[in-house]
């Protein structure tokens, strides 16, 4: 009877709920007074002043707070180049010439909206107002090209005389791949590949027998899907490197969209460990000269849908893994295996399509060519030379190698030492040196900061170009003469210099204005190191505390995890407001909040990089939880005893895992969108970080030990766990699993369903909030605030 008369009731709970009784269940005549809101838990109430706090901490609203950090280069020559910085007014232009290091305005604002004004005398603009884009400087820097108001226009910039760009009416295809020189835009379209001459406007169909689920360039790989074409145009724009990819037998994944009514059913080819190789997706690789409107398949194929390093089939705009030389008449590529365990050059001559082998390595673990997620993979073919250069990790660290291109053969170790190169940024094949950046060289320095180095092809000659203190991302003058290098730490501002190519310092451009982040109470976090589970081997991270932090008192410790493997939990050790701003507002409502780079995140050794490989469930855990405790150890105001956990993805996964294999340590997680079984996640991760799916006699398979559904048994402490109904990378089926599991276990947990939501709901305010409130609930023992509104 109660829950007929007073179906509040239901949304209160129990506790409390007699006190509702005499009020809810009045005749409709009654006149009643609104109650106080009922305190479910019986709890103290939370001061909202601290969610406010938190509120204006997060990315979003911490994002706008910083000046003159973002510069964008853009080199004419040598001697000029040009930048874009953000600044409290809009955008700056600022021209730079490198020879007498003098610094001018790009444009005169006033002139050139007078200029404007001349133009186009019926939408008068001042130099107040002025908003231009999609900017282009000869390389003189006399003339420039310009969008304003929607129309593009043309201005000399001595005589200040601005005329309209002709309307040509020629617009590219949506999704389309711009050639370098961007005369021609490349799409899909009926399953096959074309390009539009933008030129002209003509469209020219470059492939004709592509159908449903074997299409070319098609953007398909099971957790990422897209309209845009995936392939490698040559540098003058005329050849292209694709293929053709044949998912015909590739199972599908099937999703429910929300909608009025029936809910509609999404399904799309999605391959998974499990499935046999006549299953999985395949490339057949083409090349098309786009000029002469010629294709050639290349032989040997088809070829797995892989890349040498993670993560997916493009960098940038291009289809990585792919290299145009010989002026355009051969194609060296490189081939994966399914497994990640080997990695093959090739030479295709696109004449014939002919392929012939030119070197193989095979990792029993996993290839990486490049350490960083979604890095350019480390190899470069230098045909004139006849060798290439080739990345590995075979003494334990990431460094370069040149070898012998006709027979394969290794000539010298170009880099060596225990230290990894990141990134390639420049080769001189002419001076024989390679510019790139890298990390760990310095032991008195973090080890994941980035510097850049050069050094010749022999060995020889290693030098430093960026020798402050700092992680570094550069923009290499045509020749090398110069840097513009952007550097800081994770707890200093990012100053912009001038360098010449011996890492002086001849001008600074810029140096970050954070005085308004500063007044809204934003703090830098503090990096420490610790050791991992082995007592022996240094790992680091960074302390978030609240800004009203106070020595004497006592704070939860919440872990915010990422576990890897392609990245870790840090990221960037430079400056990064707002990539942290979800951490330090969490902070803000009274706890103590830790990223931690554990044991089988990259950057380091390879043995530190696989120190979980085949069972992925560690997720790093038991380093995590070492550095926490030592953490505790040194700092008298971490209450080691009220420890949560929480992640979205890879650390909802990680997240799950330590409520049900740590129990004793943490006391509280919430988990979101994880990929609680790989066997039900995409194909190439679990096979890449777990290894080959085996199934034995016993009825277990290799991925047994990694499924979180067989581990709830475990969970004695208070999880939190969602998911996004269409979510296409991680399908919510392992999560469903895993809720089955639990159910059938009779444990206690908390769900959150987020309806036609994808895999990046993690920010969404009510899913912060209900974190928020979990966090408060659990570890302060206190009410939230009901329902907090973010601003």
């Amino acid at each position: 009877m109660i829950q007929h008369c007073c179906p509040s009731l239901l949304k209160a709970g129990l506790i409390g709920a007699l006190v509702m009784i005499a009020a809810a269940c009045s005749t409709p005549s009654a006149v009643v007074e609104t109650p106080e809101p009922v305190r479910i838990y019986g709890l103290p109430a939370f001061d909202e002043a601290h969610y406010e706090r938190a509120d204006a901490m997060l990315s979003r609203n911490v994002m706008g707070l910083v000046f003159r950090d973002r510069v964008n280069t853009t080199w004419l020559s040598e001697s000029l180049f040009w930048y874009s910085v953000n600044a409290p007014e809009g955008t700056e232009y600022h021209l730079v010439n490198t020879q007498t290091l003098s610094t001018n305005p790009l444009f005169d604002r006033e002139r050139l909206a007078a200029g404007l004004n001349t133009a186009d005398s019926e939408n008068e603009v001042s130099a107040d107002n002025l908003v231009v884009s999609q900017i282009t400087v000869s390389g003189d820097a006399r003339y420039m090209e310009f969008r304003h108001d929607g129309k593009l226009w043309y201005v000399d910039l001595e005589s200040y005389e601005v005329t309209p760009q002709k309307p040509d009416n020629i617009t590219a295809p949506r999704s389309a791949v711009f050639s370098p020189d961007a005369r021609y835009a490349a799409f899909i379209q009926d399953y096959n590949l074309w390009v539009r001459d933008m030129h002209t406007g003509d469209d020219i169909q470059l492939t004709t027998d592509g159908s449903h689920r074997f299409g070319y360039s098609t953007d398909s790989q099971g957790w990422t899907r897209s309209t845009r074409p995936i392939l490698k145009w040559s540098r003058e724009g005329y050849m292209i490197s694709t293929y053709q990819l044949d998912e015909r037998n590739v199972p599908e994944m099937h999703i429910l969209r929300t909608a009025q009514n029936r809910p509609e059913l999404v399904s799309w080819p999605y391959a998974i460990p499990s499935d046999p190789d006549d299953q999985v997706p395949m490339h057949h690789r083409v090349v098309i000269d786009v000029q002469n409107q010629v294709l050639v398949r290349l032989q040997g194929g088809p070829y797995h849908q892989r890349t040498s390093n993670c993560c997916g089939l493009t960098r940038g705009n291009d289809w990585a893994d792919n290299q145009f030389i010989d002026g355009n008449r051969k194609l060296a590529f490189v081939a994966t295996s399914r497994d990640y365990k080997e990695v093959t050059l090739k030479i295709a001559d696109l004449s014939t399509g002919e392929v012939r082998d030119i070197f193989h390595e095979r990792d029993e673990i996993f290839i990486e060519t490049n350490l960083n997620s979604r890095g350019v993979p480390n190899w470069r073919v230098l045909y004139e030379r006849g060798q290439f250069i080739w990345f590995s990790r075979e003494s334990d660290w990431g460094h370069l190698y040149l070898h012998d291109l006709a027979t394969g053969e290794r000539l010298n170790s170009i880099t060596e030492g225990t230290w990894n190169v990141s990134d390639i940024l420049r080769l001189d094949e002419e001076t024989g040196r390679i510019w790139f950046t890298a990390v760990g060289i310095d032991p008195d320095k973090d080890p994941y900061e980035e510097y850049v180095y050069s050094v010749l092809l022999d060995g020889t000659g290693l030098s430093l170009h960026t020798p402050d203190t700092g992680h570094h991302s550069v923009s290499l003058s045509p020749e090398a003469g110069f840097l513009v290098d952007t550097y800081s730490t994770v707890n200093s501002a990012p100053v912009t210099v001038l360098r010449d190519s011996f890492g002086e310092i001849l001008l600074t451009l810029e140096e970050a204005d954070l005085s308004r982040l500063f007044e809204a109470g934003w703090q830098f976090p503090t990096p420490f190191s610790a050791k991992a589970r082995d007592g022996e081997t240094e790992i680091f991270g960074l302390m978030f505390k609240p800004a009203d932090f106070d020595p004497n008192k006592r704070y939860p410790i919440i872990n915010s995890i990422y576990p890897g493997p392609q990245i870790g939990s840090v990221g960037t050790r430079g400056f990064a407001h707002s990539r942290r701003g979800q951490a330090q507002a969490l902070a803000e409502l009274g706890f103590i909040v830790v990223q931690i780079d554990a044991l089988g995140t990259p950057m380091r050794s390879r043995s530190f990089h696989a120190a979980y490989f085949g069972d992925m469930s560690d997720n790093g855990l038991p380093d995590q939880i070492a550095a926490m405790q030592q953490l505790a150890a040194q700092h008298d105001f971490i209450d080691i005893s009220r420890a949560a956990i929480y992640g979205h993805s890879g650390g909802g996964f990680a997240t799950a895992a330590a409520l049900f294999n740590h129990g004793d340590f943490f006391m509280a997680g919430v988990a979101g969108a994880g990929n609680m079984d790989n066997r039900g996640y995409t194909f190439y991760w679990g096979e890449k970080f777990q290894g080959p799916f085996e199934r034995f006699d016993d009825g277990t398979d290799s991925f047994t030990n990694q499924a979180l559904q067989y581990q709830v048994e475990g969970l004695t402490g208070h999880l939190l766990i969602s998911y996004g109904t269409m979510d296409t990378n991680v399908h919510p089926n392992t999560t469903l699993q895993l809720i089955d599991a639990l159910i059938a276990a009779n444990k206690d947990f908390e769900l959150i369903v987020m309806p036609n939501r994808g895999h990046g709901y993690a920010n969404e305010s009510y899913k912060l909030r209900r974190t928020w409130d979990f966090f408060v609930r659990h570890l302060h023992e206190m009410e939230p605030p009901r329902e907090y509104r973010f601003r």
